[in-house]
């Protein structure tokens, strides 16, 4: 657990102590900022928010979405007794003004570092990080279950906050968990910070509604009349305040002939408020902790504020690729002159293109990550055939459903992590019918610096056992492409192709489609010692190391298996005919991945062989360098040199 320490600031660059001035240099915890008068909460947020900038300057991270809710973050931990009161943040990429607030400020540097502060709020971390986030929408839920269980507990006095941005509450868990909430009469504060972003700008009927709510300057002038007006009769008490949220709503209703969407759940609503006004956004906290029950708390928030380059361009701002000059907005990398082969997610999204060109049934699809997984190329050349549908993975597939029994061939594209949300709906309401969705997996494998909450290590595992489905996964950019144009084809059924984040090993990627049969894989070199079988864009490196451990007089042949299911069984037979020693090579769960695979067929076919598999072990792994990362795990290209000299019994000899 966390321990609260006040220990002097270490191995922090001059830019941080510099923000860090009069004021947050002296609070290491909440309570210290309690001490503060509200007058002074201003500053705290000047200094807090050029400390983010510092920090994410030298240490590139989530940045966005932190610098929008400092007010917001400053005035929760002042108003709320922290730990005690729990706060739970929603995806948690605007949680690094909360961790530098509750003691980590000294160890901010390490955030998104092999070792180091985890980028989300981590319950194994501190004990101010009160739920594990990383995923959207799960806040609501947590947060009633939090307070249900305090209740039992007789500990009525402790309060619960959920802070969700209006992209989460596009998703189905949000919804739920606002409608069971409304029904438990729990005593729950949901504070839905505004700012019309998630990612990419935010899509949808709920998107719209809220900027007619927080727009509506007819409404908002006449709502701050009428509680004057009140407020001249010294109006006070439960009752009043009753009265008050009625004639809120009633006014609401009158002006915009539409019922408050969260009054018709049965929870009160309180706003829209400047999320930038940091007294006064105190003061209605403190008010609404006298309030018992579910309500909501509506926020009006700029993602960016205070950087005025990520005001203006919040998408690309919303994470920082690299450090950069905080006066100029400049990254500091120097770019080289030499070719670089192209991301995966560009293939794919150029790909989709010439594809689609061709064949008038395919459409894309993503939940929220336009930029993120480069269909928004697509939504730019051909706008109604791609289909941003928010914050919901769910939908997303049962959507490509529809499009597929109705004879379109839809290309769903989701980060393999992401995908994990809408597990029932590949099964049921696609595998089962075994309609043709081609359910693109960017991000699988190890992602790096974000940590257990995105690796996309499960999927091969996860989809490998669903009836009808064909799980693939690319070596390089023009098998990706080829992948592509097999899955669209007639006939195909469900069809999984995942690719990694980062970039391809080919700067000539844009080769001629051609088909792959389902179900082969190939052989690229033979050898007499043993041999790898690999899936997916490991089998690069591997091509390298068959190559130096030649010289070292092993002989390894490699096999690259393409398809997880169905397997080359072909291929497979004559690998146990010839060989006696095997390793097997994914960028994921060992639990049910490749290696499980080649061993059930081993087993059901009465081979018998000495097989190593390398991949993600049984257990979560934390953020890092994916090279970092790999190597923990054992399959970087040292580790899986030394498992090849292992199992021939050839040890390394130093030179």
């Amino acid at each position: 657990m966390h321990q609260k320490t006040k220990s002097k600031p270490k191995n922090r660059t001059k830019g941080m102590e510099e923000a860090a001035k009069e004021f947050l240099k002296h609070i290491d915890s909440p309570e210290d900022l309690r001490k503060l008068p509200q007058k002074d909460l201003m500053h705290v947020c000047t200094e807090l928010r050029d400390y983010i900038i510092d920090a994410v300057s030298c240490n590139p991270g989530h940045f966005g979405a932190s610098l929008g809710v400092v007010e917001l973050t400053v005035a929760l931990h002042y108003v709320f007794n922290t730990p005690t009161d729990k706060i739970i943040w929603d995806v948690g990429h605007q949680a690094y003004g909360h961790k530098i607030l509750t003691g980590r400020r000294d160890r901010f540097h390490t955030n998104r570092k092999y070792k180091g502060l985890s980028g989300f709020p981590n319950i194994f971390e501190s004990e101010y990080d009160a739920f594990g986030v990383g995923h959207s929408s799960t806040s609501i839920s947590a947060a009633l279950g939090m307070a249900v269980a305090a209740n039992r507990k007789g500990e009525e006095d402790r309060q619960t906050v959920a802070v969700i941005g209006d992209g989460a509450m596009t998703a189905g868990q949000a919804f739920e968990g606002l409608n069971n909430l409304a029904a438990s009469k729990a005593n729950v504060l949901v504070v839905l910070n505004d700012n019309n972003m998630a990612i990419d700008p935010n899509v949808g009927g709920f998107s719209e509604y809220l900027v007619d709510i927080a727009t509506s300057h007819t409404y908002n002038k006449l709502r701050k009349e009428v509680f004057k007006a009140l407020q001249k009769f010294n109006i006070g008490g439960p009752r009043s305040r009753d009265m008050i949220i009625k004639i809120n709503n009633s006014i609401k209703t009158l002006l915009t002939r539409q019922t408050n969407i969260f009054e018709g759940l049965n929870v009160r609503y309180f706003g829209p408020v400047d999320g930038h006004d940091v007294e006064r956004l105190a003061n209605v906290l403190k008010d609404l902790k006298e309030i018992k029950g579910p309500k909501v708390l509506h926020i009006i928030t700029k993602k960016g504020k205070g950087f005025k380059l990520a005001e203006e361009n919040q998408t690309a701002w919303h994470a920082t690729g690299g450090k950069f000059d905080k006066t100029t907005g400049r990254f500091l990398e120097t770019t080289s002159n030499i070719p670089k082969p192209p991301k995966f997610q560009d293939v794919f999204g150029h790909s989709i293109i010439e594809l689609a060109e061709k064949n008038e049934k395919i459409v894309g699809i993503t939940p929220a990550m336009p930029t993120g997984c480069s269909l928004n190329l697509m939504m730019e050349k051909m706008p109604n055939r791609a289909f941003d549908v928010g914050i919901a993975e769910q939908h997303a597939v049962t959507f490509a459903a529809g499009l597929a029994i109705s004879g379109m061939v839809p290309f769903c594209n989701i980060y393999s992590t992401f995908m994990q949300r809408a597990y029932d709906q590949v099964i049921h309401d696609v595998a089962l019918q075994n309609l043709n969705v081609v359910f693109c997996l960017d991000r699988g494998g190890l992602v790096g610096a974000d940590g257990p909450t995105h690796h996309g290590v499960f999927d091969l595992a996860y989809f490998r056992c669903i009836p009808n489905m064909i799980v693939s996964s690319p070596m390089d950019e023009a098998e990706l492409r080829n992948l592509m144009y097999t899955a669209q084809l007639p006939d195909m059924g469900p069809f999984s192709i995942r690719y990694p984040r980062g970039n391809g090993t080919h700067i000539d990627w844009q080769t001629p489609f051609e088909k792959i049969e389902v179900g082969t894989g190939r052989e690229l070199s033979e050898g007499t010692d043993l041999v790898f079988l690999t899936i997916g864009p490991i089998g690069a490196k591997v091509q390298r190391i068959v190559a130096q451990l030649q010289e070292e007089d092993i002989s390894a042949g490699h096999c690259d298996m393409r398809f997880v299911k169905p397997l080359d069984e072909v291929l497979l037979h004559k690998v146990f005919a010839n060989h006696q020693k095997i390793i097997t090579i994914e960028d994921g769960s060992i639990v049910g991945g490749l290696g499980t695979a080649v061993i059930e067929f081993m087993a059901d076919n009465g081979y018998s062989a000495t097989i190593k598999r390398l991949g993600i072990p049984d257990k979560f792994i934390d953020q890092g360098t994916q090279t970092e990362l790999a190597r923990d795990c054992g399959f970087d290209m040292e580790g899986i040199r030394q498992a090849a000299r292992a199992l021939v019994g050839k040890p390394h000899k130093a030179p």
